[in-house]
């Protein structure tokens, strides 16, 4: 019992260092450059205004100067620093957005389309729910991963996607503005512009 233990536990720790090299490996590429990638546009309100699809996509932040004072000597300078303008370059060709909604999702990554929630009731009979239990017990489910939904929102608060995974990590891409990324499964989902929760698919099952 204690050898099969030890491999189901090697297994879980491999499955776990195979999550992290596939994050690493994306970065490795630039972020979103030698993907395909499937990236959809939409308004404050969560309509879709545009679909596009790209076999070599990349994307990039946009630097741009800016003028400071000094309260203390009157002078002024410039700075660096990062703009809300970003360039996407697709198959050779290029497109600039500022504003919108955008969702990056990896070839293989679909979203849940007959998705819908409109609230939780959840209940709890077991002291093994208690907070200070079930806090240890998710951070390990978290590392070798559970069944989870990652719901994806427009600025607005409207809900646009869901994905479901087992293991789910996310990220703040330095160099990209109002851009976090996800890796779902080990599949990059990027959001440009959106807000989003990761739930325990639990947590919804018991709506049913």
């Amino acid at each position: 019992m204690k050898t099969k233990a030890i491999l189901a536990s090697a297994c879980l720790l491999a499955l776990s260092g195979c999550n992290s090299i596939r994050q690493q490996v994306n970065d490795w590429n630039g972020h979103i450059s030698g993907n395909t990638y499937t990236i959809d546009t939409f308004d404050n309100y969560g309509t879709k205004v545009l679909t596009t699809h790209g076999e070599r996509i990349d994307v990039s932040g946009n630097i741009v100067q800016e003028e400071t004072f000094s309260d203390e000597t009157g002078s002024s300078g410039y700075v660096n620093t990062l703009s809300s303008v970003i360039t996407l370059d697709i198959d050779g060709s290029q497109m600039l957005t500022c504003g919108d909604t955008c969702i990056f999702y990896e070839k293989g990554l679909d979203p849940d389309f007959d998705f819908s929630l409109d609230s939780i009731d959840s209940h709890s009979d077991s002291i093994a729910d208690a907070p200070i239990i079930t806090g240890v017990v998710n951070q390990i489910k978290n590392k070798f991963g559970k069944p989870v939904v990652v719901i994806v929102k427009s600025q607005t608060g409207v809900p646009i996607y869901a994905f479901s995974g087992r293991k789910v990590t996310w990220s703040i891409p330095a160099d990209l503005p109002k851009f976090t990324k996800l890796l779902v499964d080990g599949k990059a989902l990027y959001l440009h512009r959106a807000n989003f929760q990761i739930i325990d698919k639990d947590l919804i099952d018991e709506q049913g």
